[in-house]
């Protein structure tokens, strides 16, 4: 696979046309080969951009690269959950994924809850593969390649990212490399929770999710770990917000999420943080974007809990 085929894949995508089965095998391997060499705690440097969920919304997406600029001239960090919800999972995620094969460097792809197989064959990614594809092979390439995706990122030393939240089974981010990340999202233990849990607005330490996996923490959690870790912030997605980011624990937690009208429904902004070379952060806020493309119907009642 050189350049010239991935531009022109890269080109398709772009304009919300799938890949062949064939081609998206391809990507998925050379991807796989990228990502081999790419640590739990993957090291990016500024300036950077920094995005929350997408979930299969494509005409966002292409409003997000639309101010925030293409990866030939911006460098970005996605956190996670590619896909479910939208119409179009699986042309967004085979364009991030497409972007990382060309421009290595240049894009950063952590893993979110949803990059998982259990959560996608309830929340839409398996059954437009199979719509799209007549088969569920693309969606077992992607999810087996979700498997070797980056857990957490930290941007000069000093901003550590993740999906979701910090974990009590972690005392340092030296023990996050420890781990082994090669396997399906697990119900409990360090990788779950780094995807699955959320910080709480009260209280402190830590209590059992109201979404029934993971755990809520407390400012006292952000602190230590902020301060044990020599960080200024945390930055994660996870959660809508309806401002597209929200600050949490002192302005040590901060939470972006850049799916705006989430679900079709729900009225919120979106938004993405520039951080630049001095790591001074500006907020880009934007609204959902015209639809363009096809919409194919969800065909299952997705359960109304928000993940």
């Amino acid at each position: 696979m050189n350049d010239g085929d991935l531009d022109e894949q890269i080109n398709l995508l772009m304009n919300c046309t799938i890949l062949s089965e064939t081609a998206v095998k391809q990507l998925c391997h050379k991807a796989r080969e990228i990502l081999l060499h790419e640590s739990n705690v993957q090291p990016v440097r500024a300036p950077v951009t920094i995005c929350g969920d997408i979930h299969g919304q494509f005409n966002d997406l292409m409003e997000l690269f639309k101010i925030g600029g293409m990866v030939t001239d911006t460098n970005y960090l996605f956190l996670g959950d590619y896909v479910d919800r939208g119409y179009h999972s699986v042309e967004c995620v085979t364009l991030l994924v497409a972007l990382k094969v060309r421009w290595p460097d240049r894009i950063t792809l952590l893993r979110g809850n949803h990059e998982s197989r259990q959560v996608t064959q309830i929340y839409g990614f398996y059954d437009e593969c199979v719509k799209k594809y007549g088969n569920a092979s693309v969606w077992k390439m992607f999810t087996d390649l979700f498997d070797y995706l980056p857990l957490t990122a930290l941007i000069e030393g000093e901003i550590f990212c993740m999906h979701g939240g910090w974990s009590p089974s972690l005392d340092s981010i030296d023990d996050v490399r420890e781990l082994d990340r090669v396997t399906e999202v697990p119900n409990q233990g360090p990788v779950c929770d780094l995807l699955w849990c959320d910080p709480m607005d009260f209280g402190s330490g830590w209590s059992p999710s109201p979404r029934g996996i993971g755990f809520v923490f407390g400012r006292d959690v952000t602190e230590e770990m902020t301060h044990t870790n020599g960080l200024q912030v945390i930055a994660r997605a996870h959660q809508m917000v309806m401002d597209g980011y929200s600050w949490a624990h002192e302005d040590k937690m901060l939470t972006i999420f850049s799916a705006p009208n989430y679900c079709c429904r729900c009225g919120n902004r979106a938004c993405i943080l520039e951080v630049d070379e001095k790591l001074r952060r500006t907020f880009m806020q934007f609204d959902r974007a015209p639809v363009r493309g096809k919409t194919y119907a969800v065909t299952r009642r997705l359960p109304d809990y928000f993940y």
